[in-house]
């Protein structure tokens, strides 16, 4: 059977589990970042990935999402075979929303188009509801209208996260998306975050440096090093 006859329905897709098998990636042929990785996320999981900078989290991210292909192995959304060997699906067919620690807004949108951008399908009067929703759980409620070169470093992470959030997809993966917050808004905004995936039964991947940004979301903590997860460790103490 041909990759693109497994591709599998979208109802496939939206169950939500992860599976990676031995995955590998190099740059310019240089030393390969991640090296035959596997990781199985079970629909509704929440799963951490720990490491210093520079180590190849953001990468594992961009290969879920289909930013980025593998130079080998294979990643399954759902049943569905999404990236093989010589063959990937497009990131907007993949049912995954990210949120990287650079917000990546498109400059010329105010915030609330940024946000609607992805929700088109909706209708216009629906789309803008859901967006002015979201601002407000993440408490940037009257911002919609402003440009992204308006907002403060923090201000634009929770925008980014906002979008990723509103698309409501069966799979979250964040890069370190609240850095750029104080302490306070930032275990508020965690607390909600924990509160909103499990109303919705959404799997994450959350990676970070920092054990403790993890603590309150996560219910497996893997660490990335070498190329490789390593053996999982119980959450931190909050």
């Amino acid at each position: 059977m041909s990759a693109e006859a497994n591709v599998g329905t979208d109802m496939d897709m939206d169950k939500g589990t992860l599976q990676i098998q031995g995955l590998t990636k190099s740059f310019g042929g240089g030393r390969p970042v991640l090296v035959d990785l596997d990781l199985d996320c079970p629909a509704g999981s929440r799963t951490a990935v720990l490491g210093p900078s520079g180590i190849g989290k953001s990468t594992l991210l961009r290969l879920i999402a289909g930013l980025e292909l593998p130079d080998a192995g294979e990643i399954r959304l759902g049943q569905a075979l999404v990236s093989g060997p010589g063959w990937a699906l497009e990131p907007h067919r993949r049912g995954v929303a990210l949120a990287f620690q650079a917000p990546a807004l498109w400059p010329h949108l105010r915030v609330r188009d940024n946000i609607t951008f992805g929700l088109r399908h909706l209708g216009q009067a629906a789309a803008r509801a859901a967006a002015e929703d979201w601002l407000a759980r993440l408490r940037l409620d009257g911002l919609g209208g402003r440009y992204p070169d308006q907002l403060s470093g923090g201000q634009a992470q929770r925008v980014s996260l906002a979008r990723a959030l509103a698309a409501g997809r069966p799979i979250l993966l964040l890069d370190e998306p609240l850095s750029h917050l104080d302490p306070d808004l930032k275990s508020a905004l965690t607390a909600d975050l924990d509160g909103w995936l499990r109303a919705a039964g959404t799997t994450l991947v959350y990676v970070t440096h920092d054990p403790a940004e993890v603590a309150p979301l996560c219910d497996r903590v893997l660490g990335l090093a070498d190329g490789r997860l390593k053996a999982a460790m119980p959450p931190p103490s909050s």
